[in-house]
């Protein structure tokens, strides 16, 4: 049986198109940087961290596949996190404005004796924006609990320029190459 270890209503969804037949794990895993620790090797760790503590937090996890996935908005080497209130959005939008950034998703599945990953980087281009562009979408409350104070899915896609990548990846979970690990697993997916 596949679980997935996210509250994310997005991985939810995305998981769902593909038609996977997956229960939903409830884990608690520190998202912090270590010290000289790279951008992609941080989102690894964390959506590793993820798929074990959710195979670690089931009773009998023998035929369990745990999947754990992590998503960050990288700039300037710079891992942009979720803002914790309206300025520290407004700041990450200015920063972002007029610039390419990547988006890392990484995706684990993780059961008893078997660990097996993939990696997604796109490349994200804002427009230019101005304060009332910021203030306006800032003002719509989607930033929040957004890598990066936005959403791909939502009304974020007007200050998206271009995207050379996977639009699954930057909305949490990379559809193409999380298919391909399941399959590759042996895990069964539409």
């Amino acid at each position: 049986m596949l679980h997935l270890a996210s509250q994310s209503p997005r991985r939810r969804q995305l998981l769902e198109q593909i038609g996977v037949d997956f229960a939903v794990l409830d884990v608690d895993v520190p998202e912090q940087r270590m010290p000289g620790e790279s951008p992609r090797a941080y989102v690894s760790r964390v959506a590793r961290d993820k798929a074990c503590a959710g195979l670690a937090g089931l009773g009998n996890p023998q035929d369990a596949i745990v999947l754990g996935a992590d998503t960050e908005v990288v700039l300037d080497d710079e891992v942009f996190g979720k803002p914790q209130d309206a300025a520290a959005a407004a700041a990450m939008l200015r920063r972002l404005s007029g610039r390419t950034h990547a988006v890392v998703s990484v995706v684990w599945l993780v059961s008893v004796g078997r660990e097996q990953s993939v990696e997604c980087v796109s490349q994200v281009r804002f427009a230019a924006l101005d304060e009332p562009a910021i203030a306006a979408y800032v003002a719509t409350g989607e930033p929040f609990g957004k890598a990066g104070a936005y959403a791909i899915q939502g009304r974020g896609a007007v200050l998206i320029e271009h995207l050379q990548g996977s639009y699954s990846g930057v909305m949490g979970l990379p559809v193409f190459e999380t298919a391909r690990l399941l399959h590759d697993f042996g895990a069964r997916s539409g």
